[in-house]
């Protein structure tokens, strides 16, 4: 019996030094990894920034109508109900939609949309519609989900000119991140190189690179983006100026430069240290 918990008390050693072992080998990545797997809301968070990021890079097959189309006679409409239970209370695996029309409204002079329940239109997945590239570079057809025509489908509705905003939205979301994620690393990579050399050089060039920093960080958010807006040349797209804008008035980039300075620091201290005069 002694043996027998000798042995097991040896193979839990054995383990717990071979997990010890591991750790204290591992690398920094690895280590990083290790403790955020066992964060669950971390794990949860990457996980629903990996499905935007996946919409906004496939904006095209998951749109359901050309985002630049403009469909006149459904301007304004409200989005489609998507339904599993028609009108005679019978249920339908395959979701569908009915019919939309619209009439005027002589009193208001506005447009009333009504659905059509005699026109019944199940909504169908992987179908073909708008030509469109494939990350600009593969020709395809094949969208998400889509009706057979002559319906057509609006899960957001549509807007004052008719076009579809769900198609819309996911065209949009692919600017919004992408702004967001090159203007992250600008900030980054211009916030190490300002703040490496104003830590490495010290004296009056670190004096006046912190100057500037703090004269920047001083100016009001909301005036210093009106007058970047005005700024800018007028022949600039709207996708330009919001990028300028947002990587110019971001206070990142005015912090991060102070964090790169003090790595800097000591980096020029430890080598005036160690390296022989």
């Amino acid at each position: 019996m002694l043996r027998r918990l000798d042995s097991r008390r040896t193979k839990a050693n054995q383990q717990t030094d071979g997990i010890d072992e591991g750790y204290y080998l591992a690398s920094q990545w690895q280590l990083i990894w290790r403790k955020f797997r066992r964060h669950r809301l971390a794990m949860l968070s990457a996980l629903v920034i990996i499905f935007l990021y996946s919409l906004a890079v496939f904006a095209e097959f998951y749109s359901v109508n050309d985002y630049h189309k403009r469909h006149v006679k459904y301007a304004k409409a409200p989005p489609h109900t998507v339904r599993f239970i028609d009108e005679e209370g019978n249920f339908h695996l395959n979701p569908f939609i009915y019919d939309m029309t619209q009439k005027l409204d002589m009193d208001t002079l506005k447009r009333i949309y009504t659905e059509d329940r005699s026109k019944r239109y199940p909504v169908r997945f992987f179908v073909r519609g708008e030509p469109y590239k494939l990350l600009g570079l593969i020709d395809s057809d094949i969208h998400l989900m889509g009706v057979d025509d002559p319906a057509l489908f609006f899960p957001f509705g549509t807007d004052e000119l008719g076009r579809d905003l769900f198609s819309r939205t996911m065209h949009a979301a692919r600017i919004s991140l992408s702004i967001g994620f090159l203007g992250m690393v600008t900030s980054f990579v211009l916030g190490c190189l300002i703040g490496g050399v104003s830590g490495y050089f010290g004296g009056s060039v670190d004096i006046v690179v912190q100057r500037v920093i703090e004269f920047l960080v001083s100016i009001p958010h909301i005036p210093l983006i009106m007058a970047l807006s005005a700024a800018f040349p007028s022949e600039w797209s709207s996708t330009q100026v919001y990028f300028a804008i947002t990587k110019s008035a971001s206070r990142n980039s005015s912090s991060l430069p102070r964090t790169a300075r003090a790595s800097g620091g000591q980096l020029t201290l430890a080598s005036t240290t160690v390296m022989p005069k």
